[in-house]
């Protein structure tokens, strides 16, 4: 490992000069120790432990001293979002940008997969990979299904309820030795002799020779390629003789099996990282081995967070379930509050929590860190039970809603805006508002847009076109009407286009001030108000993790197999002290949706719970210094 970089990477006087460059907060003794080591082993982060931060700490080191022009770091995290903030951090270094060209590697563990594996699989088979893409998978599944050759099937995809999810969940599974074609659970919706089981098996492998896949088809594929060609895992782990994992928590059973099978039995430093606790993604199946397990027993630890101070420290403790932990609060001193409503007062929860965000929260902070209202469903199912979701909340929420995710690119400007002109760091104003803006365009283009470091500069460009516009969002964008909005917005929609080289997916931004200005009491914008009050952005508790808020909202809502709802457990747990390992598993699955909302803040977390079912625990929650307001008794 060490032939590949200086063997004084990690010396005490680099870190130190590194970390006064890069203006960081001085590091404490598990900090220290992970940097400094060079050999296999897990960290167990809580939220707010500054673990992005460590990590690339870390990778500007090597990348400062790496020394070999055929081996690379390897650095795989789960979601695009994770990707692009290590990759953001690494490029604002000089000697960190090394790291995103050739031999080095930075994606998710699906692009790992498709990039190494299963595409020059495909391809070695004559295939032209068209689409590897559930949703796309999907269309030409369901086209597909109205030929004649499917007339059996398609019968009885018709008879079935929800039927047509047996033809758009065929996968194909690697087993005994072969690809196979089963449900998304790896179960075959038929036995594979019936005529309905042939059916689906040709549809499948037909839309497979088309190039046509769903996600999970690539890892079958890989599977069967590693197995197949066994000089495949010497090579790769040879390319990269150091592997990375962030939000180790998130994997799959699928992706750690296929990750052990190339790196396990290898000579790679494999270092993951993540907080168990955080673990929203992964499927339920059980984890192959001990080797998989994460954290692995014995793992250290990073228990200080500097996100928030020890009151929503202290609920966070609380709340972990899948491993035990004592989150310590190191950051701003915030508060926790609690806000009980019936059928009557639901509407009035989050004006109440914009108001008590524009007390407690500064100005400054508020306006950088927009407050964000968060629940674990976005709209109502079929049970009569009281409230079911975010809708219930904010009347005419439509998810995923075009219009919230535009109101909060104008939130997102006028912020960035303000920090720009205040004289504040204009870099990290840029740098939000482009990230508020790729957030935005990601469900548009499809891919991730690239980091504000790796836009091109030239006006010839659309980086460098992209870049006027930021400015002109920075400079004048608090001024903008509905007409200079509309013109910026249509600017954008054709820049995005060309900058991330594919047909966007949406036509059109239709984001404006006067549509903010509608949702106000007399059409009157809520920041005119006597006390500034910035409006509060919707959302999944799902979609905002990894980032902070300011202020966070955490709407009770009914969980998945609609018997119980979410922050009345959580309060209970809380309340009672319970053990939360003993809790069942729905109520472990809700709550802990629950501890990653409420990690998200830094000075203000509030949680809304239906009156009849939180009232009882109103009285531990005001010993425990909590603010609890009963709506209904105003």
């Amino acid at each position: 490992m060490t032939g590949a970089y200086l063997p004084d990477a990690f010396a005490t006087h680099k870190v130190e000069a590194m970390v006064k460059l890069l203006g960081l907060d001085p590091l404490d003794v598990e900090q220290w120790d992970f940097l400094q080591s060079e050999t296999t082993q897990d960290l167990q982060a809580v939220p707010g432990s500054g673990k992005t931060t460590l990590i690339g700490l870390k990778l500007a080191l090597m990348a400062d001293a790496w020394t070999s022009t055929t081996c690379g770091v390897c650095v795989l995290s789960h979601t695009n979002t994770a990707k692009n903030e290590i990759a953001d951090r690494v490029a604002s270094l000089t000697a960190g940008r090394s790291l995103l060209r050739y031999p080095h590697f930075i994606g998710t563990i699906q692009s790992f997969v498709h990039t190494f594996l299963a595409l020059p699989a495909v391809r070695a088979k004559g295939v032209e990979v068209r689409s590897v893409d559930d949703a796309a998978f999907e269309t030409a599944a369901i086209r597909l299904l109205q030929h004649p050759n499917y007339s059996t099937l398609r019968s009885y995809v018709e008879r079935q309820r929800d039927g047509t999810g047996i033809v758009t969940g065929a996968t194909l599974t690697y087993k005994d030795g072969e690809l196979v074609v089963t449900g998304a659970t790896r179960e075959p919706p038929f036995r594979a002799e019936t005529t309905s089981g042939k059916q689906l098996s040709s549809l499948k492998w037909t839309l497979a020779r088309r190039g046509i896949f769903r996600y999970q088809d690539m890892y079958a594929i890989a599977q069967q390629y590693l197995t197949e060609h066994a000089g495949i895992v010497p090579a790769v782990s040879a390319r990269f003789p150091f592997v990375l994992l962030d939000e180790m928590q998130d994997t799959s059973a699928t992706q750690h099996e296929l990750l052990d099978l190339v790196f396990t039995s290898s000579s790679t430093v494999v270092q993951r990282v993540g907080d168990t606790n955080q673990g929203i993604y992964s499927d339920v199946r059980a984890v192959s081995g001990p080797a998989s397990a994460f954290p692995l027993s014995g793992a250290p630890e990073l228990p200080v967070s500097r996100r928030f101070g020890p009151q929503i420290a202290a609920v966070a403790s609380r709340l972990a379930v899948r491993r035990p932990q004592q989150v310590h609060g190191a950051g701003p001193d915030g508060q926790v509050a609690v806000l009980l409503f019936d059928e009557a007062t639901a509407t009035d929860v989050v004006p109440t929590f914009e108001r008590m965000a524009a007390v407690i929260v500064p100005e400054d902070v508020l306006l950088r860190r927009p407050p964000r209202v968060l629940g674990a469903r976005q709209g109502r199912g079929g049970s009569q039970a009281y409230p079911q979701s975010i809708s219930c909340y904010v009347p005419g929420y439509t998810p995923p809603g075009r219009q919230t995710a535009h109101r909060a690119l104008i939130d997102a400007a006028r912020a960035a805006g303000t920090q720009w002109r205040s004289g504040a760091d204009s870099h990290e104003a840029a740098t939000e508002l482009w990230n508020a803006l790729r957030a935005s365009f990601t469900p548009l283009t499809g891919e991730g847009l690239p980091a504000l470091g790796r836009l091109e500069r030239s006006a010839a460009t659309p980086g460098g076109r992209v870049r006027i516009l930021l400015r002109e969002l920075l400079v004048h964008g608090a001024a903008f009407d509905e007409a200079g909005w509309g013109m910026i917005t249509e600017q954008l929609t054709v820049q995005m286009k060309l900058l991330a080289d594919r047909p966007l997916k949406a036509v059109g931004l239709e984001f404006t001030p006067a549509a903010e200005a509608a949702g106000a009491p007399g059409g009157v914008p809520k920041s005119s108000a006597a006390v500034p009050v910035v409006r509060a952005v919707p959302g999944t508790i799902q979609s905002a993790k990894g980032e902070t808020h300011a202020a966070t909202l955490i709407l009770e809502c009914l969980e998945k197999n609609g018997k119980k709802f979410d922050v009345t457990e959580a309060l209970r747990m809380v309340a009672e002290g319970s053990d939360p390992q003993r809790e069942l598993k729905s109520v472990q699955a809700a709550v802990q949706l629950v501890f990653v909302g409420a990690t998200r803040p830094t000075h203000l977390l509030v949680l809304a719970a239906h009156r009849d079912r939180g009232k009882r625990y109103a009285e531990v929650m005001i010993d425990a210094g909590w603010d609890v307001r009963d709506l209904t008794e105003h």
